[in-house]
């Protein structure tokens, strides 16, 4: 969000608040009727304060006319929703976080030892790329030695690839197959 929008919001929740709290003290009765509508007449009538009243006015109508059918957001999406945007004096070259998710999955299930693989891939603002890998192991296999592998093979192969380097792989086993699972695969 940028400042004049903090600002913007800020100004709306107060007036908001303001009007609520007026409203609650009319509803109960503390406070008189026409006492706020004598303010508001003397704001509306009085030469300077209508001009102001009207300048104020336009400019938050402006304002919410920008947040409603501007979103400031929409152009910022490129890097944490899309994928990674490198460029070069050739021009530019976009990998999606698909493309590098099934970078994930080609080495997860060609190691050995490795099933049902499930994995996704996170890039934070200064293209730090983590990957997340959920897999199924066979009972012969040492889990340790596996997911250090995995893990260095993972980083290996999306620097190799894409030249991009892999801030952290996280390997969570989310189950051991049964030996007669693996016989049948």
């Amino acid at each position: 969000m940028k400042f004049l929008e903090k600002i913007a919001l800020v100004i709306y929740s107060n007036i908001i608040l303001i009007s609520s709290i007026v409203l609650c003290l009319l509803i109960f009765g503390w406070l008189d009727m026409n006492l706020i509508g004598n303010i508001i007449y003397k704001v509306i009538v009085g030469d300077v304060s209508s001009k102001i009243l009207l300048g104020i006015s336009v400019v938050f109508i402006l304002l919410s006319i920008k947040c409603i059918f501007f979103d400031s957001t929409s152009k910022g999406k490129t890097n944490e929703e899309q994928g990674v945007l490198l460029e070069n004096e050739n021009g530019k070259l976009m990998i999606s976080k698909e493309t590098l998710e099934n970078l994930v999955n080609s080495v997860a299930l060609n190691f050995e030892g490795t099933e049902q693989v499930t994995t996704r891939v996170e890039l934070d603002r200064e293209n730090n790329v983590m990957v997340y890998v959920n897999l199924m192991v066979g009972s012969n296999v040492i889990i340790k030695e596996l997911s250090a592998n995995l893990q260095t093979k993972i980083k290996e192969k999306i620097k190799t690839a894409t030249d991009l380097d892999v801030k952290e792989v996280n390997i969570t086993v989310k189950k051991v197959a049964p030996k007669e699972e693996q016989q049948e695969a």
